[in-house]
């Protein structure tokens, strides 16, 4: 594997910053799909895959999600084009016979619930970054945000579902004039041990 170039790197992290503000120029489905589509690549353990992805795009689907966010949120998410919605399938283990090469898996996960959920929980956490890198990869600006009431989303979005929220991305071409300035990074020392 070889190092990808300078500019990749400034497109994924270091010109990339969180959107507060969109223009409306639309995002296409197809453009969703393709985010997806690579997003879906990233690593998971055992491959479990258990991020489940609600892309949120119609005035409707707007509309259900207002109510739920916090009132720091509504605007720049009333504005994105998109909005994922980032859940876990708390049953992914029912997928494993399709997306894992050994035997035992559905099982193993179905007989420890405890794992299952630490499982899922890490996991499908991991598939929202890789969803977030994949977006900025192909052209998008994100905004993820924890900002909203969970049980408010998963009853709008997911009622009596084994799907869960976990937190929400606003998606679209990001508005510069609405950027924050960007607050310090703890240096490799601080955060980081050699051992």
């Amino acid at each position: 594997m070889s190092a990808i170039d300078s500019a990749a790197l400034d497109t994924l992290f270091r010109q990339a910053r969180t959107a507060n503000g969109f223009t409306p120029q639309p995002v296409p489905d197809e453009l969703l799909r393709q985010v997806y589509e690579l997003a879906a690549l990233g690593p998971t353990s055992m491959n479990t895959q258990p991020a489940r992805y609600v892309f949120v795009r119609t005035p409707e689907g707007k509309a259900r999600l207002k109510d739920c966010l916090s009132p720091g949120n509504v605007d720049k998410t009333m504005t994105a084009p998109v909005t994922a919605i980032v859940a876990t399938d708390t049953q992914f283990f029912e997928h494993m016979p399709q997306v894992w090469h050994g035997e035992g898996a559905r099982e193993m996960f179905a007989g420890n619930p405890a794992l299952a959920q630490a499982t899922a929980l890490r996991n499908g956490t991991l598939g929202g970054a890789y969803l977030i890198i994949a977006a900025r990869a192909l052209g998008l600006d994100c905004g993820p945000m924890s900002g909203f009431d969970i049980e408010k989303v998963n009853a709008a979005f997911f009622p009596d579902s084994r799907f869960k929220a976990n937190f929400l991305v606003n998606l679209g071409h990001g508005d510069d004039s609405k950027l924050f300035a960007r607050n310090p990074r703890l240096p490799f020392d601080q955060a980081c041990e050699l051992l």
